[in-house]
């Protein structure tokens, strides 16, 4: 059997890094990564490359994944790096600004967190159909607690990761031959929960942020590497049975895709 080929947004740090190399290292994967830090991910695939001397796994694209050129640039070169195939997507790529009321923060505002964590999602998969189509391959959603429980000062980001929730059920029941999940990762120790403690304390409820310091104070905060594991196994290997669903990483439903 022909290694996988994997697309990873998000993939120069946090849980999409981790999952680009579980991936690789453990799960036998080839993997085609865009972010927007060309730094990161040079270091990312030198890594691969020199230090876990693993050539030819990992190939990156420098852009922003709301440009619809990054999507077909992506597609192009996940098709002609290794069997032309595109065995699955892994939608990582995310972020939680702005933080703020709805009253106070802006419609742009707004369309721009749209933009990165639906929209840009949304063509990403338009454009992979016709190749996921002929592998009958996986799409895993990075989702979020907030798709299902709303945070004072987190409106864009709760709505986009709900609407992004839903679409991976709408994808699931029009695109029968795909396996389409949605995965909560839990609280991570990533960039965004440092977003959260430094910007959140006047934009949060007093009791909302006090949970996220104390999560990081108590050294509670998960490793990408838990989430990331079981993430890029079922990119792998999700069986259709879990085709529509929305789990927590840890589920017990999960428990086979753990490391």
């Amino acid at each position: 059997m022909t290694n996988p080929t994997l697309i990873v947004t998000g993939v120069s740090r946090g849980i999409g890094k981790s999952i680009a190399l579980l991936a690789i290292q453990n799960l036998g994967a080839n993997i085609v990564g865009v972010a927007r830090s060309k730094d990161a991910l040079e270091q990312l695939s030198k890594h691969i490359e020199e230090d876990l001397k693993l050539k030819d796994r990992f190939k990156f694209i420098v852009g922003d994944v709301t440009a619809e050129s990054t999507t077909k640039e992506l597609i192009s070169l996940a098709k002609k790096s290794w069997s032309g195939r595109i065995d699955g997507l892994v939608l990582n790529a995310g972020v939680l600004e702005p933080l703020g009321s709805i009253a106070s923060t802006s419609v742009e505002d707004w369309k721009q967190a749209f933009d990165i964590n639906f929209f840009s999602i949304l063509t990403l998969v338009q454009h992979a159909l016709p190749a996921l189509r002929e592998s009958k391959g996986r799409v895993v959603f990075v989702s979020s607690g907030a798709a299902n429980s709303a945070y004072h000062g987190w409106g864009a980001y709760c709505s986009s990761k709900a609407a992004l929730k839903m679409f991976g059920e709408t994808l699931a029941k029009e695109e029968s031959e795909l396996t389409s999940i949605s995965v909560r990762p839990g609280v991570v120790d990533t960039e965004m929960q440092g977003v959260i403690r430094s910007q959140g304390g006047d934009k949060m409820t007093p009791t909302e942020h006090s949970k996220f310091l104390e999560l990081h104070s108590s050294k509670s905060l998960l490793h990408p590497d838990e989430p990331g594991y079981v993430i890029a196994a079922l990119a792998v290997k999700a069986p259709k049975s879990l085709s529509g669903k929305s789990l927590s990483w840890n589920d017990e439903e999960l428990k086979a895709y753990r490391k």
